[in-house]
C-alpha cells in the first residue's frame, strides 16, 4: 500500500505539532505557510539591537513540547531547554499596592497576606478549588475531542462527566472570585485570568478559574533562547523526521471530490493529499478556502462572538528597571469599566490594564547592556471597523502616562525605537479573523462545547487544529489540538 500523504495548511505551532505527530504515524507530510517564516503568532523580530518575541510571551505546561520529542525517540533536553520562574509576575495597582506572585504556593499566600487584607488561607482555598476544576475538566475538555462519541466511553471521561456539577459553570468568574475574596485587589488578580483566552470575567463562566491551577501547579517557564525557541526547536524536529515546509505558499482553495477533501491549490498549483489539516483560523478556512461551498459552512459557529484582540507596542528602553521582572501587570483602577469598554463599547478606555514583558531579564542579549526590550500590551476589542489610528495614538499616550506615574519615571524619554502590532496587522499576518487572538470568546457557559470540532462532520478527511478550534487558544491548548487531530486520524 503506498504511503499516505497529509497536507497541513499553516505553520502555526499547532500545525507544526500536527506535522510531527502525523509523520510519526507514517504519513508523508507537507506544510504550506503563507508567510516567509513558521510559528504564526509565535515568532520574533529584531530592531535597532533589540530582540522581541512578537506574540505569546507566557510559557506554561512545557511537558506538551517535551512530549513531541519523546514521541520521536529524542531527548528533549538535547534540543529544547527552559527554566522555571520563581516569580511568575509582578503586579502594580493604582492605589500604590505592589504584589509579587511567587510560583511557590506558600510564598504566594504570604505575599498576598502582606500586601492585601486577605489571609494566607484564602489563597490556598482558591487554589484547591482551581485544582478541582482541572481534575474534572482535564479529561473531558482538554485532552479529548468533545465531538467524538468514543470519548464518552472512556472511564476517566465518564468519571469526570459525573462530576461536571463541580466545574462551577453557572457562575461568572467575577461572581465566583468575589465569593472567595473580600479584598477587591485579589478579585481583580484572579479575574485577569479570563484574558488568557480573550474573554470577559464578568460574563465568562467560573470554569475558567481552572487557569490559575495550570499556571501555579505546572509553573511558568522561560525557554532558553526566548519564546521563538519553541518554534525553532519543533520545526527542526519536524524537518529531521522528513516533514517538508513550503513558505510563501498561501493555500488558495481546498479541493473537494464530492464531500471528500482531496487536495489544495497553492500558487495556482494543485497538490493532492489523502488528509488535510487546517491550522488556519476556522473562519478563514471556510470563508476563503471553501468560499464556493456555502452549504458546508457551520453558520452558527462562524457567527459566534470573537475573542478580544491586542494592541502591542515593542519598545527599546534605554534604562534598566530592577523592580520589574519578566512578566509585569499594571492594573486599571476600574476593571469592570475596562471590560465594558472592550466588549460593549468596542473601544479602548483611558485607563487600560498594561502588561509589560521584558525577556532581557532572562536573556540579556535581547537588549543592549543596561537597557531593556519592552513588549507592552493591552487587551482591545476585535476589529469591527474602529478608527484604529486614533485609538492607537490615544492608547499610547495613556499607557505612557500610566507607566510613568507608577514607575516614577518619564517613560516617553526612554523609548529608543518602536514597532506596533494592532488587530488589523494581527489579522493580516496570522489570518486571525478580526485580529481575535483566540478564535471565539469563552463568554458563554457552553463555550467549550460550541467551539468547532477538530474534524469536519461534512467534509471527509478534513481536520482542524489551532487556537480557533477545540480545545482553545494559547500554546498548551494549541498543542493539545494537534494531539486530538492525530488520535482522530
Amino acid at each position: 500500500m503506498p504511503q499516505q500523504k497529509a497536507l497541513i495548511i499553516g505553520a502555526g505551532i499547532a500545525g507544526i505539532a500536527t506535522s510531527i505527530r502525523l509523520v510519526l504515524k507514517g504519513y508523508r507530510v507537507e506544510v504550506f505557510e503563507a508567510n516567509t517564516y513558521p510559528g504564526g503568532k509565535l515568532t520574533s523580530f529584531e530592531q535597532d539591537g533589540y530582540r522581541f518575541d512578537a506574540g505569546p510571551s507566557l510559557f506554561t505546561m512545557p511537558q506538551y513540547v517535551d512530549e513531541l520529542f519523546k514521541l520521536a525517540g529524542k531527548d528533549p533536553r538535547a534540543h529544547f531547554n527552559y527554566q522555571k520562574l520563581e516569580t511568575v509576575c509582578q503586579y502594580f495597582y493604582e492605589d500604590g499596592t505592589s504584589l509579587t506572585a511567587y510560583a511557590e504556593e506558600d510564598q504566594l499566600a504570604k505575599s498576598v497576606a502582606d500586601a492585601t487584607s486577605e489571609p494566607e488561607n484564602s489563597i490556598r482555598r482558591f487554589l484547591q478549588y482551581s485544582k478541582r476544576i482541572y481534575d474534572v475538566t482535564n479529561h473531558v475538555f482538554l485532552e479529548k475531542s468533545l465531538h467524538r462519541l468514543r470519548t464518552y466511553f472512556n472511564l476517566k471521561t465518564s468519571l469526570s462527566v459525573l462530576r461536571l456539577f463541580q466545574i462551577d459553570a453557572l457562575r461568572t468568574m467575577n461572581n465566583a472570585n468575589q465569593s472567595f475574596f473580600k479584598d477587591k485587589r485579589m478579585v481583580q488578580f484572579f479575574n485577569r485570568y479570563a484574558t488568557y483566552n480573550g474573554s470577559n470575567p464578568y460574563r465568562a463562566p467560573a470554569t475558567l478559574n481552572v487557569i490559575p491551577h495550570l499556571e501555579q501547579h505546572y509553573g511558568a517557564w522561560f525557554p532558553q533562547g526566548g519564546m521563538q525557541a519553541i518554534t525553532d526547536s519543533l520545526v527542526s524536529l519536524a524537518e529531521s523526521l522528513g516533514v517538508k515546509f513550503h513558505y510563501q505558499s498561501p493555500v488558495e482553495e481546498i479541493l473537494l471530490k464530492g464531500r471528500r477533501a482531496v487536495g489544495v491549490q497553492v500558487n495556482g498549483e494543485i497538490m493532492k493529499g489523502d488528509i488535510l489539516v487546517s491550522n488556519m483560523d476556522v473562519w478563514f478556512t471556510y470563508k476563503k478556502l471553501l468560499s464556493n461551498q456555502q452549504k458546508l459552512h457551520p453558520r452558527k459557529i462562524l457567527q459566534q462572538e470573537r475573542s478580544s484582540s491586542a494592541l502591542i507596542f515593542y519598545w527599546g528602553i534605554k534604562k534598566s528597571f530592577p523592580k520589574l521582572d519578566l512578566h509585569n501587570i499594571f492594573f486599571s483602577a476600574d476593571y469592570r469599566e475596562e471590560f465594558s469598554q472592550i466588549w460593549q463599547q468596542k473601544t479602548i478606555g483611558n485607563d487600560p490594564t498594561v502588561y509589560v514583558n521584558i525577556s532581557s531579564k532572562y536573556k540579556q542579549d535581547d537588549a543592549p547592556e543596561g537597557q531593556e526590550n519592552w513588549f507592552v500590551m493591552i487587551n482591545v476589542p476585535a476589529n469591527s471597523g474602529q478608527d484604529w489610528d486614533v485609538l492607537i495614538e490615544e492608547a499610547r499616550q495613556n499607557i505612557i502616562s500610566k507607566l510613568s506615574r507608577l514607575l516614577k519615571e518619564d517613560v516617553a524619554a526612554l523609548i529608543t525605537c518602536e514597532s506596533i502590532l494592532d488587530p488589523r496587522s494581527i489579522e493580516g499576518k496570522t489570518s486571525s479573523y478580526q485580529g481575535s487572538l483566540y478564535g471565539t470568546s469563552s463568554n458563554n457557559r457552553f463555550a467549550a462545547f460550541l467551539r468547532h470540532a477538530n474534524r469536519s462532520n461534512k467534509v471527509k478527511n478534513l481536520y482542524f487544529c489551532g487556537g480557533s478550534v477545540h480545545p482553545g487558544g494559547g500554546i498548551p491548548l494549541a498543542l493539545l489540538s494537534a494531539k486530538i487531530v492525530s488520535e482522530w486520524v
